[in-house]
Parts: C-alpha cells; sequence; structure tokens
C-alpha cells in the first residue's frame, strides 16, 4: 500500500517549518518538497507563502512546480495559506503585473488605506459566511485568527468565499470550493482556532 502523506510545497517563499509542525503534532504525517513526482504521489497539497506575489511565482517557475500544481490542485485536497491563497488566482498588482495559477478568476489588489495600517498585521476576528464550511466546522463565528498581508483577493465567485474580515474595506478571509481551501491568514500561528482549522483540514483528507 502507498504511503499517504500532506505534500507541503517547499520554494522559498513560505513559513515552512511552522506549517509542518503544525500538521506533525495534530497526527498528520508530511513531506516537505519541491519535487513533482512526490508532488505527484501526495494525498493532498499544503502550499503555505510569506513575501511577495511576483518573487513567489519566479520560485515556483524555477523549482518547475507551476504545471504540476495547476493539475493536482483540481484532483485532490488543497490548503493554500496567506500568499499560497492569491496564487490560485488570475493576475497580481503587487510589484508590477504578475499572473498567478489561475485556478480561480480574481485578481490581487492593494488593501485601501482608509484609515487603518498597512500592512494588515495582528488578529482580526473572521465573519463565517458558508454555512457548510468544511474547514470552519464545528467552530464559533467571529474567532480571531493572525493576519499579515498588504495585498487581498477580489474574488469574481462571491460563491467560492467562505469567510470574510474587516480592516477599513471587507476583506476576503478564506475560500472554499469542492477539494480546495484556502486561507489569507496564518492557521499555524492562530493558536487553537489555527490547529482547528487545520485539523479540519485533516480530517477532509482523512489520512
Amino acid at each position: 500500500m502507498l504511503k499517504k502523506y500532506i505534500a507541503i510545497i517547499d520554494y522559498n517563499a513560505g513559513n515552512i517549518k511552522s506549517v509542518s509542525n503544525a500538521f506533525t503534532k495534530l497526527g498528520g504525517c508530511v513531506e516537505v518538497t519541491n519535487n513533482p513526482t512526490i508532488i505527484s504521489n501526495s494525498s493532498a497539497i499544503v502550499l503555505p507563502g510569506v513575501g511577495s506575489f511576483g518573487d513567489a511565482l519566479k520560485n515556483l517557475q524555477y523549482y518547475k512546480l507551476v504545471d504540476i500544481l495547476k493539475k493536482e490542485i483540481k484532483r485532490k485536497p488543497f490548503l493554500g495559506i496567506c500568499l499560497g491563497m492569491q496564487l490560485l488566482f488570475e493576475n497580481s498588482s503587487e510589484q508590477g503585473l504578475h499572473e498567478g495559477l489561475g485556478i480561480f478568476k480574481g485578481k490581487i489588489i492593494k488593501i485601501p488605506s482608509n484609515g487603518v495600517k498597512i500592512p494588515h498585521m495582528g488578529w482580526n476576528q473572521i465573519n463565517i459566511v458558508k454555512s457548510d464550511s468544511k474547514l470552519f466546522k464545528s467552530m464559533e463565528n467571529f474567532i480571531n485568527f493572525y493576519f499579515v498581508h498588504s495585498y487581498y483577493v477580489m474574488c469574481k465567485e462571491n460563491k467560492i468565499v467562505s469567510s470574510t474580515t474587516e480592516h477599513g474595506i471587507n476583506l476576503t478571509a478564506s475560500i472554499e470550493k469542492d477539494n480546495i481551501f484556502a486561507v489569507q491568514f496564518h492557521p499555524e500561528k492562530s493558536s487553537a482556532a489555527g490547529m482547528k482549522v487545520l485539523q479540519n483540514f485533516l480530517e477532509f483528507v482523512n489520512i
């Protein structure tokens, strides 16, 4: 029987160790990798990400991960974290215009100041708008999570938004469609609430 594991994508643009440690603490079997074969054979994929959109895309291209991710994201459980969520969309205007993976329709634009500090950094509560969310299963609404970002997702498909947060304007905090999940906040930095989100993902993956 083939070993079941979650492939955590290492492309020099993510808080890999904290994410890996969090899943391991929850009993998940993980492989931190940028090897396309290991990614292809995985039971699920996690794409963390910190830094700029353009640099992240360059790193994915350098490791020849763009095509394999486009393929595998559509066929197995996937969790994008922070920049890993933004990369799922068509393009970003961060430091120039950059093309994303194009899994969903929408773009990444800068959060308007509107009297608030940029980046949006620190704890903020979310409003769960998807009543049957698998990622927030058995969780109360308006729980606080830890955010660090200056750009946000402007979705063209509102039905994929599973939660929002307020920071000057209403921002997409997470998305969810079929096997694909992604969060703008950092669950690995969000104490018990973040661990519950990761646990719910593990239960969905069922390994």
